[in-house]
């Protein structure tokens, strides 16, 4: 009897050609240092604009600090999931920091943002229920959709008129409406306002994916619904310790109750290692950070409005509403070359193709660190205006 393997490389080889073919194959690249505004790549020395460190405290030395004393003192591992004998006392100091900042009646921690996503669904909602989901939702949120075998209703991207008439028009025991604040590859922000009315006008729950705002908005950096005062208006809101905090897992903010039947319902909770004790001291310190030194905030969004004019001179569209900017090239090919000229310039900006964003809107998107300085904003504008990427109308 033949192996497995040889057949299934054979499936592999076949669609890696396809995959080639149509410009959509994708390779690493590992980094020889910290996450930073300056980053190694190899023998290259170049200008990060693609990492979602936003307030650059990745390579922090006082949250790096916190993390080697934790390590220290809880090693390396958790060896178990939380239900069993991996919950350690960094854990539980963690979800009340975050209860804490996030205003919250209780804090559940999971290991990323897609554990998250992808387990807080199918724990709220199953056959029977109706979620409705932004047409631009991130892929985590999607296939939490998919796993809870609920009725998925898709709404046009920020449409909360849309949004409101297929709440009305579906029939279901329980109604769950799940959006982005910042949308990652677009860099826009939802409707929030308006779709928490129309889920109080349906008597349906909204859970709030804050994971590229935590950080970045709100006036103490605690993401799009405290910037516009919603906290106790939105059932969960979930962040994540991977981006603005540094570090990695994510985090859901919500009832007493609903955290609590994530620690029965939620499969990603129950059935994971725990993160290590050391990540949780760092996103602590972190969240230290982000709450007590608004000047992190501060520098960042000055990189923003700077960045943003300087597109507008260039004839690009953009606003200043998140970190994220999209300058959106068409076909795979063209992003992938304008990512190659930028490098050459010393500039590493991640080209983004499908399945993550739709076809014909391939792209090379910027993000912006408090790292950065206002020399790399304007290499960033001059290298984008040299390689001619100014003259594409999107």
């Amino acid at each position: 009897m033949k192996s497995a393997g040889p057949v299934a490389d054979g499936w592999a080889r076949e669609d890696l050609e396809a995959l080639s073919a149509k410009g959509l194959r994708r390779v690493l690249e590992p980094l020889d240092s910290p996450q930073g505004a300056e980053v190694r790549l190899g023998d290259e020395r170049l200008i990060n604009f693609s990492s979602n460190d936003y307030l650059g405290l990745a390579a922090s030395p006082a949250v790096r600090a916190a993390a080697v004393s934790a390590l220290e003192r809880y090693g390396v591992g958790t060896g178990a999931s939380r239900l069993v004998v991996g919950d350690m006392v960094p854990h539980q100091q963690l979800e009340a920091r975050l209860a804490r900042f996030e205003r919250a009646e209780a804090v559940r921690l999971f290991n990323s943002g897609y554990a998250a996503n992808t387990g807080i669904l199918p724990a709220l909602v199953g056959p029977g229920d109706a979620v409705f989901s932004d047409a631009l939702n991130h892929a985590s949120l999607v296939d939490g959709c998919r796993l809870s075998r609920a009725r998925v209703v898709v709404y046009p991207h920020a449409d909360a008129g849309a949004l409101a008439r297929a709440l009305a028009d579906t029939p279901a025991r329980r109604k769950l409406v799940v959006t982005d604040s910042v949308f990652s590859m677009d860099g826009d922000v939802a409707p929030l306002r308006e779709l928490v009315e129309a889920c109080e006008a349906h008597g349906a729950a909204l859970m709030v994916d804050e994971a590229h705002a935590t950080g970045v908005l709100g006036p103490r950096g605690a993401g799009l619904c405290e910037a516009l005062g919603l906290e106790d208006r939105v059932d969960l809101r979930m962040g994540t310790l991977s981006k603005a905090l540094g570090g990695l897992g994510a985090y859901v903010a919500t009832s007493r109750a609903v955290a609590d039947l994530l620690v029965s319902r939620a499969r990603p909770f129950v059935y994971s290692t725990a993160l290590p004790a050391a990540l949780c001291a760092a996103a602590a310190c972190a969240v230290d950070l982000v709450e007590h030194d608004p000047t992190l905030r501060e520098r960042l969004w000055g990189h923003v409005h700077r960045f943003t004019a300087g597109l507008r001179v260039l004839g690009l569209p953009a606003e200043a509403r998140s970190a994220i900017f999209p300058v959106i090239l068409g076909e795979p090919a063209r992003a992938m070359d304008a990512a190659k000229r930028l490098r050459e310039a010393g500039l590493l900006v991640k080209a983004i193709r499908p399945p993550t964003v739709p076809e014909g809107t391939s792209r090379l998107r910027f993000c912006l660190s408090a790292a950065h300085s206002t020399d790399h904003i304007d290499l960033a504008l001059e290298a984008l205006r040299r390689v001619g990427v100014s003259r594409v109308q999107s």
